[in-house]
């Protein structure tokens, strides 16, 4: 492509090049080159950090050695993306997926197979710092700047600067990749990755509607009911605010802010301005409806007051304070865990999680085999540490 042309926006940043997609003839260009790459390496860049929306806003992939910053704003990546992306003879490589993969199956409608992923991978081998930055430099001596990790990346026209930032995700990602896997295959550790990415692969978006947003707060249980209600109805008031100014929520106010203000139920404008963390300009265009909204709760009869809600017991009476057998069983199997945690230098929840182990607890198996039909528990967790929990239980 001639420099400078519509097609291609070049920059350069330390000898690497990248290049700026926002046209059909570009996609059509990368499409080619990703037929014949038997790896690409895959990243996404959301707005959530400033946006309201967290929707897609860059995609980054290198294949063949070259960088693509694909623009979604501008173009549609979807059939682009989605051949190599669902051919699980491609590997896509990734740092972090679970995000991204969503991401990905929500604005695209794409999945991927053949996933490679390098924070898992390292977590495997017990790195402590998992982050794309730390390894970067520990495993390959490569330094990256975070200036623009909470960047707003629906900014139009993307700065050159960012672009630069962002091309810099993908472009060592097949370094540090080989550099993971061969360690993994000299422990014995890659077929335990493998088996952690194919279970990656299977993640999807899921619409969080319908779910009672006090529950994401902790503070709110503290609360009494009346107070929990107040929140409820801050919570919905913020929400409609980002979603007029198309901002962050946590960016217009924060959730301490709001549980303070439930839970004192401020008589004022003025007494809700004295709140730490109640902006003035929030304050001032809509501070009257949200006591409006307060209002209401305290007319409301005790008998119409919600509270916070009650937590759902299923039929196998999970929620339930567990027995002390329970509590005893469960205490030998993190012992087991704990011991082998420590022995192969890895985090005590990536061996194994409390939760499976719980489950684990609450309905032991007799038989190492038994446990691979415990919800959430990988094949080589069993095989590792099947025998010595099953001779602890």
């Amino acid at each position: 492509p001639v420099e400078g042309s519509s097609l291609w926006k070049e920059s350069l940043c330390k000898g690497m090049e990248f290049l700026y997609v926002d046209d059909g003839a570009g996609l059509e260009a990368v499409r080619s080159e990703l037929e014949g790459s038997g790896r690409v390496a895959l990243d996404c860049e959301a707005a959530g950090y400033h946006r309201y929306s967290d929707r897609l806003c860059l995609v980054q992939l290198t294949a063949q050695g070259r960088t693509y910053l694909l623009d979604p704003f501008a173009v549609d990546p979807e059939d682009t993306l989605r051949p190599a992306l669902l051919d699980p003879s491609v590997e896509v490589l990734m740092h972090g997926a679970d995000f991204d993969i969503r991401l990905l199956d929500r604005d695209l409608g794409v999945g991927v197979a053949g996933l490679f992923d390098t924070q898992i991978a390292a977590s495997l081998l017990g790195e402590r710092a998992l982050g794309l930055s730390s390894l970067l430099e520990s495993r390959l001596g490569i330094r990256l700047s975070k200036k623009y990790q909470k960047a707003d990346w629906a900014k139009r026209p993307l700065p050159e600067p960012m672009r630069a930032y962002a091309a810099r995700d993908t472009a060592y990602l097949a370094a540090l990749a080989e550099d993971l896997k061969e360690e993994l295959d000299a422990r014995g550790r890659l077929t335990w990755a493998m088996e952690e990415f194919r279970e990656m692969e299977k993640v999807r978006f899921e619409e969080s509607n319908g779910r009672d947003a006090v529950r994401a707060i902790r503070e709110a249980r503290d609360l009494d009911p009346r107070a929990v209600d107040r929140l409820r109805k801050a919570l919905a008031w913020r929400d409609e605010i980002g979603l007029e100014l198309d901002r962050a929520v946590f960016r217009i106010v924060g959730d301490s802010v709001l549980v303070e203000a439930a839970r004192s139920n401020p008589p004022t404008i003025d007494a809700l301005g004295a709140l730490r963390g109640m902006g003035s300009a929030v304050l001032d265009r809509w501070g009257q409806d949200l006591l409006a909204r307060f209002a209401e709760i305290d007319r409301l009869p005790d008998d119409q007051v919600v509270g916070y809600p009650a937590r759902v017991r299923s039929s196998n009476g999970a929620g339930r304070r567990p027995t002390p057998e329970v509590e005893e069983r469960l205490a030998r199997l993190k012992a087991v865990r704990n011991k082998r945690a420590v022995a192969l230098k890895v985090d005590r929840g990536t061996l194994l999680s409390n939760s499976i182990l719980q489950l684990i607890a609450e309905s032991p198996p007799s038989d190492p085999k038994e446990l691979e039909t415990v919800n959430g528990m990988r094949r080589w967790q069993a095989e590792l540490l099947g025998d010595e929990l099953v001779a602890a239980l």
